[in-house]
């Protein structure tokens, strides 16, 4: 086992919708995995080939980070990899579009000729939206629409599909295997889904010995590059907090300045732990003391 032999002990997760969803064997709910491709309107894979992803080429990075998550988890799924496109004139036959409602041209052009109905969605808070569109566009006879109200929506709808085509949220943590498909449909209709407590999140406490020990082994430190691995965890789980490590002593802006870069782009909120205020670690309040009387 290259990583966690069992579920880590330092993890705490709050979330609003972690009840593992299996993929679906009946298929009459509105867009949710069929395996069946007679009761499936929209092929995501077919003969191993999975549809193309496409966002807009001025997406917010945390909905870029999870078109490139979801390709990968398409490629563990199928086998192959999706085509990535940021140009419909490049788009032919079947498409999984990734956007924000208001932001992302290529669905507002949708919400504008009556195609996709998006209304109560705007405002809300992390809500998203899944939508299969026949004939979107000309050169498109099918796409599956994944909207956000806002870019954490975005993302939550995307990997709300992942888990449900067979992609753990444990997928690296605790290697969970994905179980190859070579076709799966999804049904017509619309659904969606807006998390009932606003923030969700982890809080990694006592990291010493086993947490940290196993950043160092792994990464060098509790720095950006196992963050990455902690903020997708996060995602996955529909949580959007988290209260990072700070025992003995650790400063998670100013140890990695990269930690504070990552939390922008893959849109996690980043708070204090029980006792550190305004966001800084009292590691930091220590050393500018000893810096200031030296």
């Amino acid at each position: 086992m290259r990583r966690f032999a069992h579920l880590p002990l330092w993890l705490t997760a709050l979330c609003f919708a972690c009840t593992p969803t299996p993929n679906a064997l009946a298929c009459d709910a509105p867009v949710t995995v069929c395996r069946d491709p007679d009761h499936g309107s929209f092929a995501l894979i077919e003969g191993n080939q999975p549809a193309a992803v496409i966002f807009d080429a001025e997406a917010d990075p945390a909905v870029r980070r999870v078109v490139a998550s979801f390709a990968a988890d398409l490629e563990r799924v199928s086998g192959q990899a999706p085509e990535i496109l940021q140009d419909l004139e490049a788009a032919e036959g079947r498409a999984v579009v990734i956007g924000v409602v208001g932001q992302s041209p290529i669905i507002d052009e949708l919400v504008e000729a009556g195609k996709l109905d998006v209304s109560g969605l705007a405002g809300q808070w992390e809500a998203f939206r899944l939508a299969v569109v026949d004939n979107p566009w000309p050169n498109v006879s099918h796409a599956l629409i994944i909207v956000g109200s806002d870019r954490r929506g975005a993302v939550f709808g995307t990997y709300d599909l992942s888990e449900k085509i067979g992609v753990s949220p444990w997928h690296w943590f605790a290697d969970v295997p994905v179980e190859p498909q070579s076709d799966v449909s999804i049904t017509a209709g619309s659904r969606g889904d807006t998390p009932k407590v606003k923030y969700r999140g982890f809080f990694i406490n006592d990291e010493n010995p086993s947490f940290n020990d196993w950043a160092h082994k792994r990464f060098g430190g509790i720095n950006s590059q196992m963050y990455e691995h902690v903020f997708e965890l996060l995602l996955r789980l529909k949580g959007n907090y988290l209260w990072p490590a700070m025992w003995l002593p650790k400063a998670f802006h100013v140890d990695d300045p990269n930690n504070t870069v990552l939390t922008d782009e893959m849109g996690v909120v980043v708070g204090t732990t029980h006792h550190e205020p305004m966001n800084r670690a009292h590691a930091e309040w220590t050393r500018q003391i000893i810096d200031d009387f030296a």
